[in-house]
């Protein structure tokens, strides 16, 4: 009893942290534009419920030059994520960056 007490309790810890997420976040560089620290360089990351994390699965030039004017070390972009964190790390199934300025509808 008391060992199927303890892998409940684990189960319950580990489902926590690997919540899975389907919807638009707000995506930049990790250091340049949410001031995180804990790597060094330029990375990717994305803010989801007021929350910051570096991204693992998309790399910050995958997305074109990271220093350009619309690059992700100058501005933060609305992108369409799927994944889950895991360790304090967003974990990319899916990542689609949104356009910035989307066209009315007529």
């Amino acid at each position: 009893m008391r060992f199927f007490f303890i892998l409940l309790l684990l189960f319950a810890c580990s489902a926590k942290d690997s919540e899975q997420f389907d919807q638009i976040v707000e995506a930049s560089c990790g250091q340049c534009m949410f001031a995180m620290d804990g790597q060094v360089g330029c990375d990717l990351a994305v803010r989801i419920n007021k929350k910051s994390y570096f991204v693992r699965g998309a790399a910050i030039d995958d997305f074109g030059d990271a220093h350009a004017e619309d690059g992700f070390c100058n501005s933060i972009r609305k992108a369409k994520v799927k994944g889950r964190v895991e360790e304090s790390i967003f974990v990319v199934s899916s990542f689609e960056l949104l356009s910035e300025d989307p066209s009315p509808e007529s």
